[in-house]
């Protein structure tokens, strides 16, 4: 996610940030990684603490790794540098800790951010200033659309819906492009008319100020082909109470992953 976060961000650079550079610090010095920008340097170990002074260190490793990598990297933030994470269930507490004190902003961001189509929650410690959370702001705006929530236990809320929510969305694509093979149509068409569908539809939402209830209305015939497709996928009221359970579930995970 992090070499994903930074080819969207390498893309608006010269735009949105014209005097940025960027500095990856991989000791495995994975060539995967590598953005094809002059923005980036890579580094297999940071640089002596008396040659730099980042602005901002972005933690994106390991959750269980954060703690050998972000110590080292406090001495060489500058005096009003801040830490963003983008390690899931690594708590703001856990972060200040490893970074002697510095302001601390964590972000969740799903994955689409890879293709600058993601949803993303922002939450900042009472540390951070308005300049540092509207930094993170627009970085996070380049992979997508951000969202600040109050606490950590609504990050983890969030996380619930949209951190995880992608994989429901596949799920859900993966079983309505089954059920529409069972009715006769090749692999490759289900999954054209059911990708086409699904995009086009959610499209038309996005673009609507009509309530999803609305919508869904608008398209349903009072005895047509609609309307018996949805008494059977959720005329008794099955498939509200199965979300409500899938979220229930992934935020329940979260919290005892804090």
């Amino acid at each position: 996610m992090g070499g994903a976060l930074l080819t969207q961000w390498c893309a608006v650079a010269e735009r949105n940030f014209p005097d940025t550079k960027f500095f990856v610090i991989d000791p495995t010095n994975d060539d995967s990684l590598s953005s094809k920008s002059d923005r980036v340097e890579y580094m297999c170990e940071p640089p002596a603490v008396d040659a730099c002074g980042f602005d901002l260190v972005i933690v994106a490793v390991k959750p269980q790794t954060v703690a050998e990598v972000l110590p080292d990297y406090a001495s060489r933030l500058s005096s009003d540098g801040f830490v963003a994470s983008i390690a899931a269930g690594c708590s703001i507490e856990r972060l200040q800790a490893l970074s002697d004190g510095a302001a601390v902003i964590r972000i969740m961001p799903n994955l689409p951010s890879a293709i600058g189509a993601g949803v993303c929650g922002l939450c900042a410690d009472d540390r951070a200033t308005d300049a540092q959370r509207t930094l993170i702001e627009r970085l996070m705006e380049a992979a997508g659309s951000t969202m600040w929530v109050a606490d950590e236990d609504m990050l983890d809320r969030l996380t619930a819906v949209a951190g995880s929510g992608p994989g429901y969305v596949f799920e859900i694509a993966r079983s309505y492009v089954d059920a529409a093979t069972a009715l006769g149509f090749s692999a490759e068409d289900a999954r054209q008319l059911v990708l086409g569908t699904m995009a086009g539809t959610i499209a038309m939402a996005q673009a609507s100020d009509l309530s999803l209830e609305e919508l869904r209305t608008g398209v349903t015939s009072k005895n047509g082909t609609t309307a018996a497709g949805l008494d059977a996928l959720n005329g008794d009221g099955v498939l509200g109470e199965r979300l409500c359970d899938t979220l229930t579930a992934a935020y329940d995970r979260a919290v005892e992953l804090r």
